[in-house]
C-alpha cells in the first residue's frame, strides 16, 4: 500500500502570550507524582486526603517570561534551564490515537537552534508513572534537527508522549516539533469544516470569534463555511469589530437570520444547511461566546480523518475566567439516574497550573465518554445525514442525546485532548433554578425516553420527585410550577417538540413571573429590611453545614413543616437575607421568608412559603409522577417511534418555513 506522511500535531504556543494560558503550553516545574489509589486501598479518610491533596499547589514558582515567546511555533529556553512541553497542547495523546485512529507508529521531529541543548523524550503509562524514551544533544554544533520513531502500540489503557529541553551555556531556540505519521494514500488530504455558530445577543463576543477563525492562516484552508445563526435583537453585523471579521473570512462567512429557537434550532440549521451543501466533510457546533483555540479545530479534522470509522470529535472547554482551570477531561450520562457527569476518575475544574499533566496520575487514562458539549464538537456530516439531526428542545440535552443516538448507530464521541476553547463554566451558573428549569427537566425526560435502558427511567422519576418536593420546601414555587409543566408537555407526545421551539420560552417566563421567588431586583432597598420575633437560636447565623444525620432530620420535617401557618410579621418583613452560596434546601425551610441572591451576584429575589401553595403543588406533584410511573412504557414507545421522523431535515424545514419560507436547499454548490 502507498503511504505518504501526514502532520499530526504541532507544538504551539499561546497566541496572545497570556501569563494565564502559559501552563496549558510549556512547563517549567518537575513531576510530582500522586499516591496510586491501590496503595491507597479502600479506606475512606485516605481516599479523601489523597484527592485533596492532588488539589494541592505543588508549583515550584518558577515563572516563564512572555517575551521567552518568540513566534507561535518557537520557544525559547535560557541558559541553564529545563521546559518540559508535556502540557496539556503540546504533549502527544498517544492512548487516543492508539485507540481510536490507523495509526500505530508516529515520528517526532523537533529542530534546536542552540549549543550544549539536550532533548529528551519520555511516554507515560496508564497509572501515570513516566518513562525515559530517547534523548540527544546538539553538543559544540549551532543547532540541530532530531528525529524520533515511536510506537503506539504501549497505550492500550492510556498514556502519552512529550519531551522535554535542557540549555546549555547559552540560550537554545525550541524552534519547532512535529508529530507525523505515514498514512494511506487516500487520508493525506485533510477534511474539510462548517462550523456551526448559534449567537444570540452577543455581538462583540461573536466577531471577536469570527475574527480569529478568520486570523489564523494555518487553518483557514480547513474551513469551509462558517455559519453564523443570528437569533438575537443585537446583530453581530452592528458589533465594531465585525467588519474586521468580515475582511478575514471574506466569502466564507455566511450570516443566517432567524427568529430565537434557542441552541438546538440554531445548531440544527446549521447541520441543515451543511448537510444540504455537501460540500465539507465535518460540521463543527460551537459557542458564540468563547475563545477558541484555532489549532484544536486542525486537530480534531485531522483526528478524524484518520478515524478507524467515523465518529465525533469533542473538545474541552476551559474556564474564561481562570484560563488553565478545565471544566471536565470527559462526560458520560449516567444510566440509572440519567444524568449527565463527569466520567469515572475524572476531577472537576483541574487548575493545570496547579498541578501539571505531569504529576496527575489521572489524566494519563484514557477517558471514554458519551457525548460531548457542543461548545465545541466536530460531527462527520455523513453522521448527521443517517441518524438526523439536533432534537428540538430549545437548548438542554441536544447535545447529550445527540451523543447517545450516535452511539447506538455505532459512532462514538471522541473527547480529544489538545482541542479546547474557553468558555464560563457551568460552575459559575445556576440554572436548575431560573426558566432554564423547565428546559432541563422536559428534555431530560424525553432523552430519557428516548435511551434509558431501564424500565421506566431507572431512578429518573424517584429523584424528580425528590427535586420538586426540595424545590418547595425552600419556596422555590416558580420553579416547581415550571418543572410540573415540563413534565405535561413530555406526556403531550413528541409532536409538540417542534410546535413549541418558538413559543415556549415566552410561556415559561410569563408563568414564573406569577411567583415572587422568580422577581428578581438589582437594587438591594427594593426589599423591606429584615425583621424577625424571635432571634436567631444560640446566635447562629444559620451559614453551618449540617451533619448527615441532622440533613435526614430536616428531610423528614421540613414538608410538614410546610403545612404550618407562616409567621405573621413574615408576610411583611423577610426574615434572613442569604447569600447564593448558602441556599441550600436545608437551609431555606427553616425560613418563613427570605430574600435570597443570584448565582451572578447581580440581583436577589424574596422567597416566601405559602402553606396552600405548598399543599397545591405537592399534590400535582405527587399525581404527575405516579402519571409516569404507568405510562413510562407507552410513552417510551411512541418517542422512540417518532425520533427519526422528528431529527429529519423535513421536519425541520416546517420549522424553519417562517424565515426561509421553505428554502433551505437552494444553496450554491460553493456554500456561498
Amino acid at each position: 500500500m502507498t503511504t505518504e506522511r501526514r502532520l499530526l500535531q504541532r507544538q504551539i504556543l499561546p497566541l496572545d502570550r497570556d501569563d494565564d494560558v502559559l501552563a496549558l503550553y510549556v512547563d517549567p516545574d518537575p513531576a510530582v507524582l500522586d499516591a496510586d489509589k491501590y496503595e491507597i486501598g479502600t479506606n475512606r479518610n485516605a481516599r479523601e486526603m489523597n484527592a485533596a491533596s492532588m488539589r494541592q499547589n505543588i508549583s515550584s514558582g518558577t515563572r516563564i517570561h512572555p517575551d521567552q515567546i518568540e513566534s507561535r511555533t518557537c520557544m525559547r529556553v535560557p541558559a541553564g534551564e529545563r521546559l518540559s512541553f508535556g502540557t496539556y497542547f503540546n504533549a502527544f495523546p498517544a492512548s487516543y490515537w492508539r485507540r481510536w485512529t490507523i495509526v500505530s507508529e508516529i515520528t517526532l521531529t523537533v529542530k534546536l537552534v542552540g549549543r550544549g541543548a539536550a532533548l529528551t523524550v519520555y511516554k507515560s503509562m496508564a497509572n501515570g508513572r513516566s518513562q525515559r524514551v530517547d534523548g540527544a544533544t546538539t553538543g559544540q554544533s549551532v543547532d540541530g534537527t532530531f528525529v524520533f520513531d515511536l510506537s503506539l502500540k504501549p497505550f492500550v489503557d492510556g498514556g502519552w508522549y512529550w519531551y522535554d529541553v535542557t540549555a546549555g551555556d547559552e540560550d537554545v531556540l525550541v524552534e519547532s516539533a512535529e508529530w507525523s505519521a505515514e498514512v494511506p494514500e487516500d487520508r493525506v488530504q485533510h477534511g474539510t469544516v462548517d462550523i456551526a455558530i448559534t449567537t444570540m445577543n452577543r455581538p462583540d463576543f461573536c466577531a471577536k470569534l469570527l475574527s480569529q477563525l478568520g486570523e489564523d492562516e494555518v487553518l483557514r484552508p480547513y474551513l469551509d463555511t462558517v455559519l453564523v445563526m443570528e437569533q438575537g435583537t443585537q446583530k453581530v453585523v452592528d458589533s465594531p469589530d465585525f467588519a474586521k471579521a468580515e475582511g478575514l473570512l471574506g466569502s466564507t462567512l455566511r450570516m443566517i437570520e432567524q427568529g430565537n429557537l434557542g441552541g438546538s434550532g440554531g445548531y440544527a440549521r446549521g447541520q441543515l444547511e451543511s448537510v444540504r451543501k455537501g460540500t465539507a466533510t465535518y460540521a463543527m457546533m460551537m459557542d458564540d461566546d468563547v475563545v477558541c483555540e484555532p489549532e484544536g479545530v486542525i486537530r480534531a479534522i485531522t483526528f478524524g480523518d484518520l478515524a478507524r470509522r467515523k465518529l465525533i470529535v469533542g473538545g474541552h472547554m476551559f474556564s474564561l475566567y481562570a484560563r488553565s482551570r478545565l471544566h471536565s477531561f470527559g462526560e458520560i450520562v449516567q444510566p440509572w439516574r440519567f444524568w449527565w457527569q463527569s466520567a469515572p476518575g475524572v476531577f472537576n475544574d483541574w487548575d493545570f497550573s496547579a498541578r501539571n499533566l505531569r504529576s496527575a496520575r489521572w489524566l494519563h487514562q484514557r477517558i471514554d465518554v458519551d457525548f460531548n458539549g457542543w461548545f465545541m464538537c466536530l460531527i462527520p456530516r455523513e453522521v448527521l445525514a443517517e441518524i438526523g439531526l439536533s432534537l428540538p428542545l430549545f437548548l438542554k440535552w441536544d447535545d447529550s442525546e445527540f451523543g447517545l443516538r450516535a452511539k447506538e448507530a455505532g459512532y462514538p464521541t471522541v473527547t480529544f485532548p489538545g482541542a479546547a476553547v474557553w468558555h464560563i463554566p457551568w460552575t459559575d451558573k445556576n440554572d436548575a433554578l431560573d426558566w432554564q428549569a423547565y428546559f432541563h427537566q422536559r428534555n431530560r425526560f424525553v432523552a430519557a425516553l428516548l435511551h434509558s435502558p431501564y424500565p421506566k427511567g431507572g431512578r429518573m422519576i424517584r429523584e424528580s420527585l425528590n427535586h420538586q418536593i426540595k424545590h418547595l420546601v425552600s419556596m422555590q414555587y416558580s420553579t416547581v410550577e415550571i418543572r410540573h409543566q415540563a413534565l405535561e408537555d413530555v406526556l403531550a407526545g413528541p409532536e409538540q417538540l417542534h410546535r413549541d421551539l418558538p413559543t415556549k420560552l415566552a410561556e415559561v417566563n410569563a408563568q414564573r413571573k406569577q411567583f415572587t421567588d422568580a422577581r428578581l431586583e438589582a437594587d438591594p432597598d427594593a426589599f423591606a429590611p429584615v425583621r424577625r420575633r424571635k432571634p436567631p437560636r444560640k446566635g447562629r447565623d444559620g451559614s453551618e453545614i449540617p451533619g448527615r444525620f441532622a440533613t435526614l432530620v430536616t428531610a423528614g420535617l421540613a414538608p410538614l413543616r410546610q403545612l404550618k401557618a407562616a409567621r405573621e410579621l413574615s408576610r411583611e418583613y423577610p426574615e434572613a437575607e442569604i447569600k447564593a452560596m448558602d441556599a441550600k434546601w436545608y437551609r431555606l425551610a427553616r425560613y418563613d421568608s427570605a430574600v435570597v441572591s443570584m448565582n451572578d451576584g447581580a440581583s436577589a429575589a424574596l422567597y416566601q412559603r405559602d402553606p396552600e401553595k405548598f399543599r397545591e403543588l405537592t399534590r400535582k406533584t405527587i399525581e404527575i409522577h405516579e402519571r409516569f410511573r404507568r405510562e413510562w412504557p407507552r410513552l417510551a414507545e411512541e418517542y422512540r417511534a417518532k425520533l427519526a421522523e422528528i431529527t429529519s431535515p423535513e421536519a425541520w424545514d416546517e420549522t424553519f418555513r417562517p424565515w426561509t419560507g421553505g428554502d433551505t436547499g437552494g444553496v450554491a454548490e460553493d456554500g456561498r
